[in-house]
């Protein structure tokens, strides 16, 4: 297998409401609620008409991205045997990845990211993690792991205890370990220990320039590129309008947007850039061609609604 991709296994609802069904609930449009109690989120969607599902979660979508370029790919994400987490592992499916996790009832439900659109199309997300945070490395398949040219991890899925646990036994059996850093929340949250990560325990690391500039504490990006230097790996940056620049010890290269495009949605940007990007990388392409790619599917993917690719 070419790359697996271990992760918070989420099923995006998509339902339409209207602006009053946002005001009602006080939810703020055009932003993401984390919510913590099981019976407030499932009133929150049950008078709902679920418009459909889709296997969500930010590597996911990269790893179904990579499997639309035509790559061997796997995942590994907690769900439960409930109804949503059947339709997680049939999505996947569909999406020609293989499945490495044998579900069993938990005592939470499968993670739902319950994407609320009103006639505007501003998409307002509601996010219940579930089952999906409380991964631990019983989950984690080492012959998965070492069968696979790469792994991919998310910044999303660290947390203390077990999840940590599951990060390091990934990371300690993997051929080459790439992870994204995913937020500045989760940067900010893990400083210490993400920057561990990237200095001492990943290949590749994914982060757009807000994040990498926090992990590092400056404001300038020459010194961005300095530490990136000295790390002697590959260190992918996204930089929103500057474009994209890839770094490996004394190698820098960059690359432009594309121009004129007709941006609908932003979701998805970056998991589907990095699926360009590690697309290249495995078919060993130059690593300004890997950014080409990463760019390539990046464009495509805001040009329309949600964070997979209409084939």
């Amino acid at each position: 297998m070419k790359i697996l991709g271990i992760g918070n296994a989420i099923v995006d609802v998509i339902c339409k409401v209207n602006d009053n069904f946002i005001e009602q609930n006080n939810l703020t449009k055009s932003t993401m609620k984390l919510f913590f109690d099981e019976n407030e989120f499932k009133s929150l969607f049950s008078s709902l008409k679920i418009e459909k599902t889709v296997s969500g979660g930010s590597v996911a979508n990269s790893i179904v991205g990579l499997s639309q370029l035509g790559s061997k790919v796997g995942f590994i994400g907690k769900v439960s045997d409930d109804e949503f987490g059947k339709r997680y592992e049939e999505g996947l499916i569909k999406e020609k990845v293989e499945y490495f996790y044998s579900k069993k009832k938990e005592n939470l439900p499968t993670g739902i990211c319950l994407i609320l659109v009103t006639p505007d199309s501003e998409r307002t997300m509601c996010t219940f993690l579930g089952i999906a945070g409380k991964i631990n490395e019983k989950d984690v398949s080492t012959d998965a792991i070492k069968k696979s040219e790469i792994v991919f991890l998310e910044g999303y899925l660290w947390d203390e205890g077990e999840p940590k646990k599951a990060f390091d036994k990934a990371i300690n059996n993997a051929n080459i370990a790439a992870m994204s850093l995913s937020d500045l929340f989760c940067v900010d949250r893990h400083k210490p220990d993400f920057l561990n990560l990237v200095k001492n325990k990943l290949d590749i690391i994914f982060a757009n320039e807000q994040e990498i500039s926090s992990l590092i504490e400056t404001k300038n990006f020459n010194e961005v590129i300095n530490f990136s230097k000295k790390l002697n790996k590959f260190l992918v940056i996204t930089r929103g309008k500057k474009g994209s620049i890839a770094i490996n010890g004394d190698q820098v290269i960059e690359n432009d947007i594309q121009k004129n495009l007709k941006i609908v949605d932003l979701t998805g940007a970056g998991d589907l850039f990095a699926a360009g990007f590690l697309h290249g990388y495995i078919n060993k392409l130059s690593t300004k061609e890997c950014l080409v790619k990463g760019t390539e599917m990046a464009s495509r993917v805001i040009q329309q609604i949600g964070a997979r690719l209409k084939i």
